[in-house]
């Protein structure tokens, strides 16, 4: 369910560019390739500048914007952007994704339903839907969500577990046990071993064993760790081992990857649990 933030100038095949506009988000692009962020938010203030009109200007800074962390800024030029694209689906999701991490989930939901109505495609596809609406409370409608996504992404340990998290709030654990959805082709590690503990044939140390006896190399194996603590923290909120949950949750946002979306929803529950 790992989807990691990039920024792509594929979103500009929406619509058709001049010439010398493919030429300036290119050079934008490349210098962020480069790891020259600053460089290429110049080039797009240029271009937003010179062309307050041009929607996939305010698009690609919004993303850059997005990556640098920046989602004050991030958010204003997604806006932008939708007000010179209001129905494109696109646009819509990616700033329900922006509204997220900034924990204002009920404004995210907003968006995200709407880039459902706008794409209905998307509707199976919108993982991240569920996840906000498990953070809105909306347990039942979560449950839904993963249950349509599993008609286009059946061996997928972290839908499952989301499954089981909004039935396990909505009906209680041993309910939300039952109805665990089956998945057997998740190969990543530690997935094997959170779908056991979901199901009670495994124990919290089997999952944290898994993630650290790997011989991956050294950033994989963080992320492992990384899943390993979200998904036991998530695990033990179900549970209502509430002082578990924060620890595990805590060490999960600590260590959370800049480039996933899951590392967002690790810090968007850290924070919550702040307060």
């Amino acid at each position: 369910m790992a989807m990691r933030w990039i920024f792509l100038f594929l979103v500009f095949a929406e619509g058709v560019c001049r010439a010398e506009e493919v030429a300036t988000l290119e050079a934008a692009f490349a210098a962020s390739s480069k790891g020259d962020r600053t460089n290429a938010l110049l080039i797009l203030n240029q271009v937003v500048k010179a062309e307050p009109s041009n929607a996939r200007a305010w698009h690609a800074r919004a993303q850059l914007r997005a990556m640098n962390g920046d989602e004050e800024g991030a958010l204003t030029d997604f806006t932008e952007a939708i007000q010179r694209e209001p129905k494109s689906p696109r646009l819509v999701q990616e700033r329900a994704m922006i509204y997220f991490r900034r924990n204002e989930i009920e404004k995210s939901l907003i968006d995200f339903d709407r880039a459902n109505e706008l794409e209905p495609r998307l509707v199976p596809q919108n993982w991240q839907r569920g996840i906000a609406l498990y953070y809105a409370g909306r347990f039942a409608d979560g449950r839904r969500q993963f249950e349509i996504h599993k008609t286009v992404n059946p061996e997928d340990v972290e839908n499952a577990a989301w499954h089981f998290l909004c039935s396990a709030r909505e009906l209680g654990l041993e309910k939300a046990r039952n109805s665990l959805i089956v998945v057997q082709g998740d190969t990543r590690i530690p997935m094997k071993e959170v779908h056991q503990l979901f199901a009670g044939l495994a124990k919290p140390e089997d999952v944290l064993k898994a993630a650290e006896t790997t011989k991956a190399a050294p950033r994989d194996r963080a992320r492992h760790l990384f899943y390993a603590h979200l998904y036991l923290g998530l695990y033990f909120e179900a549970a209502e081992e509430h002082e578990k949950a924060g620890e595990h949750i805590r060490a999960a946002a600590a260590s959370a990857p800049r480039d996933d979306y899951m590392g967002e929803v690790a810090r968007v529950h850290a924070r919550r649990l702040k307060k």
